[in-house]
């Protein structure tokens, strides 16, 4: 009588060894940041209103006036530039610009 060899079974497919060692996400300087304070807007902008344009794009730096504010998810205002230009900017990318000095002759 000869004795009953033991079934070898192969090891299961979920065990490929130890897991990965934890590696903090990067973020690429290709995706875009998101301001999460976009959405609260910035206090105090009206129409009429002579601001400066902030954030990075084709007016930044641009002295403006605000001529509507759109409200919504992310409030915005249509501005006019000093070179008679039209552009939409949310509200957080806006602040009053500074008024001119008229006390020197």
């Amino acid at each position: 009588m000869t004795k009953k060899r033991r079934p070898n079974y192969p090891p299961p497919r979920s065990s490929k060894g130890p897991a990965p060692a934890y590696v903090p996400q990067v973020t690429p300087p290709t995706v875009a940041v998101i301001n999460r304070q976009a959405g609260t807007g910035r206090p105090g902008i009206e129409v009429g209103m002579r601001v400066t344009i902030l954030g990075g794009g084709l007016y930044a730096g641009e002295t403006a006036v605000v001529e509507s504010i759109a409200g919504g998810v992310i409030p915005a205002a249509n501005v006019r530039t000093e070179a008679g230009r039209t552009r939409r900017v949310r509200t957080i990318d806006l602040v009053p610009a500074p008024r001119p000095d008229t006390s020197q002759p």
